[in-house]
């Protein structure tokens, strides 16, 4: 492993990449909810957190822990990972962590990808902390746009802003041979994301990201969807907005998929009113399992 900064993916191999959820941090059904959106729901119909699995010759990196980790490994044969990159400190991406010690998998050496804050936050709590001294994992620090380079693959992370309180967040783009990816679950607006890197448009940001793949934060289809909460608690740029600001797909334009679904988000059910808007406008809907060959 070793930090470059201009990527150069001549002689990597293909890597896998799998959906390892596509719901908000409580997944589907949601802990307490006792609206039709959760209840009388089959199995068939839930959903893990969002998480990333990475197939990489003969290594295996995951994007986030949830909680749900031990059924989510089941799509990837139930492979332990060799490496684990957090996005931020929120609970949905972390708390599967601690699944990794002695209590359950009684993991070693696995490398830990996180930003400055959040290694102190790991290092402050008991839990992790220990973690750290019984070999469980091993702290590898990231920052905006310093590139890592893996046997198959690049992975760069991009800072965006998102409630701060705890930890910084970051998005990843996963380079492979053909094909590249970007893995953005959280973000609280469209404005903040577009000034902090000084651009004029989702479009336009994309196209300097050279992605050919995008999992947007999709976590709410409209502003007014959670009428018991203050948006300003919870704030995402919602699907409703981020298609008016795209508008229909161009030629040229990356695969954009909107993932990390809130249990209220009517884009769940592929025959309702505004999964079909997404569709019509040449979007998607991330399902959970889907693969990408990169």
């Amino acid at each position: 492993m070793k930090q470059i900064h201009d990527a150069d993916n001549s002689g990597l191999s293909m890597v896998e990449v799998v959906l390892l959820g596509n719901a908000q941090d409580g997944g589907r059904p949601q802990p307490g909810c006792n609206k039709p959106c959760c209840i009388g729901l089959s199995p068939n119909d839930y959903r893990y957190p969002t998480s990333l699995g990475i197939i990489d010759q003969e290594q295996l990196h995951i994007i986030d822990a949830s909680r749900h980790l031990g059924s989510q490994l089941q799509l990837l044969e139930n492979r332990i990972p060799d490496e684990i990159w957090i996005t931020h400190a929120h609970f949905g991406h972390i708390d599967g962590l601690g699944l990794f010690g002695r209590e359950t998998i009684n993991a070693k050496g696995i490398i830990l990808h996180v930003s400055k804050r959040m290694e102190g936050i790991i290092r402050e709590t008991p839990h992790w902390r220990l973690m750290l001294e019984q070999g469980v994992f091993s702290i590898s620090e990231i920052s905006d746009k310093a590139t890592i380079s893996n046997a198959g693959f690049t992975i760069t992370p991009i800072l965006v802003p998102h409630r701060g309180e705890l930890s910084d967040m970051h998005a990843f783009v996963i380079r492979g041979q053909h094909k590249s990816l970007l893995y953005l679950p959280d973000h609280d607006t469209w404005k903040e994301t577009l000034k902090l890197h000084e651009t004029t448009s989702i479009r336009q940001w994309l196209k300097e990201l050279e992605v050919d793949i995008a999992l947007l934060d999709g976590t709410f289809w409209s502003h007014n969807e959670l009428q018991s909460r203050s948006q300003n608690v919870v704030p995402h740029p919602p699907i409703k907005e981020t298609i008016n600001l795209l508008g229909y797909k161009q030629q040229g334009d990356p695969d954009i998929l909107f993932f990390h679904l809130n249990h209220t988000n009517p884009v769940f059910d592929e025959w309702s009113e505004e999964h079909t808007t997404v569709v019509e406008m040449g979007w998607k809907i991330a399902k959970q399992g889907q693969r990408f060959i990169l």
